[in-house]
Parts: structure tokens; sequence; C-alpha cells
């Protein structure tokens, strides 16, 4: 069992860096169809979550370094990312992104009351106050969450079953949805989709990268990681301030903030056009994933089975929901996929999720995420109401 902090980071990045590079190393028929079944960020996600259960790593012993690390890695990420982005050419799919975030937040609220009505003679009468909490959460964000929790006077005990389920749901949930990506075209044949416009957004972004004719050079390498890390560093102090005065969101998302406006901002300077963001970001969004998968304990399955059963049947409503709002509205996958994870991961976990489908579409998952604080608590406490009439 590794118990060493910087021996776990540094077998999270070689791990991750192997399994990038199986598609070049296998390129047979046989291993591409597997390929695209399973491309290789599911397969970082599902072999760190494996690990992390058999206990390869001591959670208890690395904590610090995954705390230290992860956050940090995210904020460059981002905003090494945004330093492509031309928000001119990105706000003009705002309708369709409305669309999608209010379709999953109201299938997430119904799948809450459908599963509550079918599992409160297993979960308890009051279960409805902690679910309700975690509908905030699943809603919004973890600052919701504890203003439900809050405004519902849930006791800590109540709650950890509920997190429990929040956690390992949660969890197998973003690995559906990366494995999703590889069958966009399949599901944008079948829904009819229109992708003229968020395809548009892309290939004129992706334009844009194309006719910078400059070389990607070392010193290109140093100083995006230089500014990718100070701007990290120097975010996290200004988020930590700011939610010192304005408690409206968390510190995590006012760090989100700070780091999207700077990136909007330096896209408009020479940093904004220096080869290398795409590769850098993307070597940060690996690790970044395999961090998130690498605390995906799944032995705790088997200490809240009807809670966490409860927890996979929201997520099924939710699906189900979604693929009908997108057949009958012709949505693509990407906007249900984003708009998803925007409200159950929020701003750490959406961006990444579209940064996998498109790096030049990462400021779609941070609003999006950005919204779900707008309606998470009023949601979750409404979502609560409609679950306490049930009990």
């Amino acid at each position: 069992m590794i118990q060493n902090g910087f021996l776990y980071f540094s077998t999270l990045v070689f791990l991750t860096a192997i399994l990038v590079s199986l598609p070049q190393i296998f390129s047979g028929k046989t291993a591409k169809r597997i390929f695209r079944f399973a491309p290789p960020v599911v397969l970082i996600y599902l072999g760190m979550m494996f690990l992390c259960t058999v206990h390869f790593w001591d959670l208890d012993s690395t904590k610090n370094v995954y705390v230290q690390l992860k956050n940090p890695l995210l904020y460059a990420m981002l905003f090494i990312m945004l330093l492509r982005c031309d928000m001119k050419i990105i706000i003009k799919l705002g309708p369709r992104m409305l669309l999608g975030f209010l379709a999953a937040t109201l299938s997430i609220g119904l799948g809450f009351v459908i599963s509550y009505a079918l599992f409160q003679p297993l979960l308890g009468n009051e279960a409805w106050k902690s679910l309700g909490a975690l509908c905030g959460s699943w809603m919004g964000g973890g600052g919701n969450m504890l203003a439900i929790q809050a405004a519902l006077q849930v006791d800590e005990g109540s709650m950890a079953y509920a997190l429990v389920m929040d956690s390992i749901c949660g969890t197998v949930y973003i690995m559906f949805l990366l494995w999703a990506i590889g069958r966009a075209d399949h599901f944008n044949r079948w829904t009819k989709a229109d992708t003229r416009l968020i395809d548009s957004v892309g290939h004129s972004l992706r334009q844009a990268a194309a006719e910078n004719e400059k070389k990607f050079t070392w010193q290109n390498l140093l100083i995006l990681l230089g500014c990718g890390f100070l701007v990290s560093a120097l975010s996290e102090h200004a988020g930590a301030f700011i939610n010192k005065y304005i408690s409206f969101l968390d510190q995590t998302t006012w760090t989100v903030l700070v780091v999207t406006l700077l990136g909007i901002l330096f896209a408009m300077t020479p940093l904004g056009r220096l080869k290398g963001t795409e590769e850098v970001s993307n070597v940060m969004l690996y690790i970044v994933i395999a961090m998130l998968a690498s605390r995906a304990d799944l032995s705790a399955i088997g200490n809240a089975p009807a809670w966490l059963l409860c927890g996979l049947v929201i997520l099924a409503i939710h699906i189900i929901i979604m693929i009908a709002i997108a057949k009958l509205c012709r949505m693509d996958l990407f906007t249900c996929c984003v708009a998803s994870l925007a409200n159950v991961g929020g701003t750490a976990t959406a961006p990444v999720l579209a940064g996998a489908y498109s790096n030049y579409l990462v400021p779609i998952g941070i609003i999006m995420a950005l919204l779900g604080y707008v309606v998470g608590t009023g949601g979750g406490l409404f979502v609560a109401r409609l679950m306490s009439l049930v009990g």
C-alpha cells in the first residue's frame, strides 16, 4: 500500500501516461474497436477507481497531497484552456445552454421525488431532509447543500448516508458521461440534433488556433506552466478573500470565477496566441481526471445499499428524461452531458467534461455550473417539501 504522498502522485501520472498511450501502442482493428468503446479517459477513470477500491494507496496518508494539488491543477488547467477561447463566439450558444440546463435541473428534481416515493419505507420517514439537501447539491453545489441542511436542521448523522450516495453515485455517473462522449455522433444522428452552431463555434476557435504559425518551444511550455500555476495560486487567495465577505458562493466557485475572468482577459493578449496551450492543458486534464478517480473507494457500497440504489434510480430517471427531451427538442449530446454534470458535479467537474469533449468549449461548462448555484438552494428546498408530502 502506497502511503507516501509524492509516490502516490507520481504513480497516478505514470499510469495515466501509459493508459493515454495505449491507442498508439496497440493500433490493430480489434484494439481500435476496444478504444472506441472504452477510450483512454474511461480507462483512466476505471483503473484509478479500481486501484483505490483495492487500497493500492492509503486514502488518509495521501489526502494532503490530493487536497494540495487537485484544485490548483484544475485552476491552472482551466486558465490555460481559456487562453484559446473567444467569448464572442461562445455566447452564441446561450439559448441552447439554457434549455439543456433547465431540462437537467427539472429532471433531477423529479428523479428525487419519484425515487424517494419508491424507497421511503427503506430510507426512513425523515430521509426527505437529507435527500433535499443532496438535491440542492446535485442542482447546484456544496454551498447549496449546506444552506438547505441548515434550513431543514439536518444533523450530520442523517447526512452520512446521503454523502456516501453522493460520492459513489456521482463517481459512477462521471465515468458514464466520459464514456458517452464517444457516442456523440450516433446520439446526435438519432435525435436529429442541429449541431451546426456548436460545430461552427468549435471550428472557428480551432481555425483561429491553426492559423497561428508560431512554433511550440520548451520556452512556451515553461511560460504556460508558470503563468498557469501563478494564476491558480493567486486566484485561490482571491477566492478565499471574496468568500469571507460574500458567502453566496463557496470558495471553489469564487476561485473558478476569478480564473475564468483572468483566462478571458489574457486570451486577448499575446499570451493567448502562444503555441502549446492545447498540449499543456490536455496533460493537466488527464492528471486531474486521474486524481478525481483516485478517491473513488467503492468498498463503501455495502454500507448503505438502499441509499445507493435510490441514487442510481434518481440518475436513471434523470437520464431517461434528458434523452426524451433531447429527442423532442433535437438537442446534441454535448449540451445534455455538460448540462447534466453542471448540475450533479458543479464547477469542479463540468469544465473537465467540457474539456474532454473539446478544450475550446470549457467556458460552457463553467457557465452552466454557475447557473446551478442560482437555483440550487430554492430548487432543493422545493423538492424537499414535495418529498415530505410523500412521507
